[in-house]
C-alpha cells in the first residue's frame, strides 16, 4: 500500500537522523514502527541491541524526544574545541 505521511518538522529530524545514523531507510524505520505499534512483530524480537538494558533499567531513556539542538554559542575565529579542553586553567 502506498500512503502519503505528514510528520511535524521534529518528528521528520528525528526520522532522518535515525536513517543516517542506523544507515537504514526511512521506509523501513518507519514500516518497523508501525508493526511494532500494531503488534505485528514477535515481542521476543529486539528493536536494538541494547533494548535488554532499557527494560533492565539499566539505562535511562531521555526525558524528551530528538530534537534539533541549535548551537548558542560561538568560538572565536581559529579557536577549536580541542585548544580548550587542553587549557591548564580549566580547574
Amino acid at each position: 500500500m502506498a500512503l502519503n505521511l505528514r510528520l511535524r518538522a521534529d518528528a521528520e529530524d528525528a526520522l532522518r537522523a535515525e536513517s543516517e545514523r542506523s544507515g537504514r531507510s526511512q521506509q523501513e524505520i518507519l514500516r518497523e514502527a508501525v508493526d511494532r505499534y500494531l503488534g505485528l512483530t514477535a515481542a521476543a524480537e529486539p528493536k536494538h541491541e541494547w533494548d535488554h538494558l532499557i527494560t533492565s533499567g539499566k539505562v535511562l531513556l531521555p526525558r524528551s524526544p530528538y530534537r534539533k539542538v541549535v548551537p548558542t554559542k560561538t568560538l572565536p575565529a581559529g579557536q577549536r574545541t580541542i585548544d580548550l579542553l587542553d587549557r591548564e586553567d580549566r580547574f
